[in-house]
C-alpha cells in the first residue's frame, strides 16, 4: 500500500511539472506571436502582374522591405548604398531585400525602367495604390522594415542618412541563423 501510494505522488509531481513547463512553453508561444505579421495586400511586379504580399519571405531567413519612390533622393541612395554590399549581405547572413516603390499610377510607368537603369539586385514591387503602404502605417520614405524567418516585423527605420545600412546590417545579423 505504501509503495502504491508514493507512486501516486510521483505520478501527481510529474503531472504538475509537466503541466507548468507545457503553460511556460504555451505562454512563451503567444508572447512570440504578438510580433506584428506581413499583411496581406496586392502589389505589382515589374511586368505589372499582381502579387499578394502573404507570398513575402525567405525561406525561414530575414527579409527587408524597404519602401522607395523614384523621386526620393535619400531612398536612392540608400538603395544605392546597400546594393553595393548586397551580395555580402546574402552570403553572411542569408537576407533578401525587397524594395516597394509608393510611386502612384502617374507615375509607376517610370518605376521599371528606373530600377533597370540602376541594375538593383532586389525584388522590386510597386504599391500604386498604397494598400501596403498604408497597412504598415508608412507616413513618409526611406522606410525600413525587417523581418524574421518567421516573418514578424522586428525592427523598422525610417529615414536615411549614410551610415544608416551600418545599423540595418547589425539588426539583421541579430536574427540570421548561425553558421
Amino acid at each position: 500500500m505504501l509503495i502504491s501510494k508514493s507512486i501516486t505522488i510521483q505520478m501527481q509531481k510529474l503531472f504538475l511539472t509537466l503541466s507548468s513547463l507545457l503553460l511556460l512553453f504555451l505562454s512563451g508561444q503567444a508572447q512570440n506571436s504578438d510580433k506584428p505579421k506581413l499583411p496581406s495586400v496586392n502589389v505589382k511586379n515589374l511586368k505589372g502582374q499582381i502579387v499578394t504580399t502573404s507570398k513575402f519571405g525567405n525561406d525561414g531567413n530575414p527579409f527587408v522591405i524597404n519602401f522607395w519612390a523614384t523621386w526620393c533622393k535619400p531612398c536612392v541612395l540608400e538603395l544605392n548604398t546597400i546594393n553595393e554590399v548586397y551580395d555580402d549581405w546574402k552570403e553572411e547572413t542569408k537576407v533578401k531585400i525587397i524594395a516597394i516603390s509608393i510611386d502612384d499610377a502617374r507615375n509607376s510607368a517610370k518605376v521599371a525602367p528606373f530600377v533597370n537603369g540602376k541594375s538593383w539586385d532586389y525584388e522590386v514591387y510597386i504599391d500604386e495604390n498604397g494598400d501596403l503602404k498604408r497597412a504598415l502605417n508608412v507616413t513618409n520614405v526611406p522606410h525600413t522594415f525587417l523581418f524574421n524567418g518567421k516573418g514578424e516585423l522586428v525592427w523598422q527605420h525610417n529615414a536615411y542618412s549614410p551610415g544608416d545600412e551600418d545599423e540595418l546590417l547589425a539588426q539583421i545579423r541579430k536574427i540570421s541563423p548561425k553558421k
